[in-house]
């Protein structure tokens, strides 16, 4: 890179080795401790260990690495900046006419850099990840069950609208199905059935018991009734399966897709597709703010030496993560809408980061 001298590199250096060892030391812990807990469903489902390795753990890597970067990011700067700290090679630095600002550089193009592979990861590669891993999940260690629905609303087109009382997974099946046709504000057909049950050859619904009335000038209607009917609709049985985990198998255009096809449906599911989007940006934008919390609090000499800097690197970026899973709630409730709600650590972690670089000893 143009512009970058030798301490700058010198510093990327340490930045870039200490982040990747790092986080191969805590996954290899991970692992082993994950293995130990889910070795009783690979025995008792049979679990080829080809699919353990390549299927499950590798594609496992990407998703915790992703999932944990800030904590990891926040924890090498504190490591190896409080070491030169203590080394006194920051105060060389500073002596030899180098401004803190300029210091913070190589940090600020380390930080770039992770950034920019955590953004990779979580737009392209962790969604085909998720898919193999989330595949053996749910056939090997079975902890993903789909929830029966009840009291569903959905809107399928401009003028079709369509309630569901239940949904049961088990045989897809949906109980007390009503289908509206609606134009000029007006109810102009109405279709319910005693069941709903998806074909999946076919590609449509099996309606039993099916009743249609459809409404005319003043008193001039006209109905309908069967023992079965088959219809196609924009509806499938794909709706009532996806969850969080589903959602995090899309890639950004599905993902997209989804959350304008939801919010035109008015389904209230769109929060999840939301949270994940936003997550996606937002969490590449921690290694910035992560990374100058933790050159600020490392480049004090301290009378304990680095340990109280681990420490708080440690409660800093747990804090962080805790943030951000709890910033859901404020979404889930309908408290704050999911652009504000998931950014909103990073703008308070902006605040603590900006007021630390302020007073850190220049």
């Amino acid at each position: 890179m143009m512009g970058l001298k030798r301490l700058d590199w010198y510093i990327i250096k340490k930045f870039m080795s200490t982040f990747f060892i790092s986080i191969l030391l805590i996954i290899g812990i991970v692992i082993i401790f994950d293995v130990s807990e889910k070795i009783d469903d690979f025995v008792q489902k049979e679990a080829p260990l080809r699919e353990i390795v390549f299927n499950y753990y590798m594609n496992f890597v990407p998703y915790f690495m992703n999932m944990y970067s800030p904590m990891f990011v926040f924890l090498t700067v504190i490591l190896f900046t409080s070491k030169m700290t203590s080394n006194s090679e920051v105060i060389a630095i500073l002596s030899c006419g180098t401004s803190y600002h300029r210091m913070m550089v190589p940090y600020m193009v380390s930080a770039a850099v992770i950034a920019l592979l955590s953004l990779g990861l979580g737009l392209w590669v962790i969604p085909k990840a998720n898919e193999t891993r989330v595949g053996f999940e749910q056939k090997y260690i079975n902890r993903m069950k789909v929830k029966n629905g009840h009291d569903m609303h959905y809107k399928l087109e401009d003028n079709k609208f369509v309630y569901i009382e239940s949904f049961s997974s088990w045989n897809n099946t949906a109980y007390n199905f009503t289908l509206e046709q609606i134009s000029d504000d007006q109810l102009v057909s109405k279709l319910t059935a005693e069941s709903a049950q998806w074909d999946s050859l076919s590609g449509s619904w099996q309606l039993k018991n099916w009743f249609i009335r459809d409404y005319g000038e003043g008193l001039q209607d006209h109905i309908r009734s069967g023992k079965q009917l088959d219809t196609t609709l924009s509806l499938t049985v794909d709706d009532f399966y996806r969850n969080k985990f589903t959602i995090e198998r899309l890639d950004q255009g599905a993902l997209d897709k989804l959350i304008e096809t939801q919010i035109a449906r008015g389904d209230a599911t769109v929060k999840d597709a939301q949270i994940e989007k936003n997550r996606r940006y937002s969490m590449p934008f921690s290694a910035f703010i992560l990374t100058i919390i933790g050159v600020a609090l490392s480049t004090k000499k301290r009378r304990g030496g680095i340990g109280w800097n681990i420490a708080v690197g440690i409660a800093l970026g747990f804090s962080y993560i805790l943030f951000m899973e709890f910033s859901e709630m404020f979404v889930i409730t309908d408290t704050l809408p999911a652009a504000i709600a998931i950014w909103m650590p990073n703008v308070l972690y902006a605040i603590i980061a900006a007021f630390l670089y302020i007073i850190a000893p220049k």
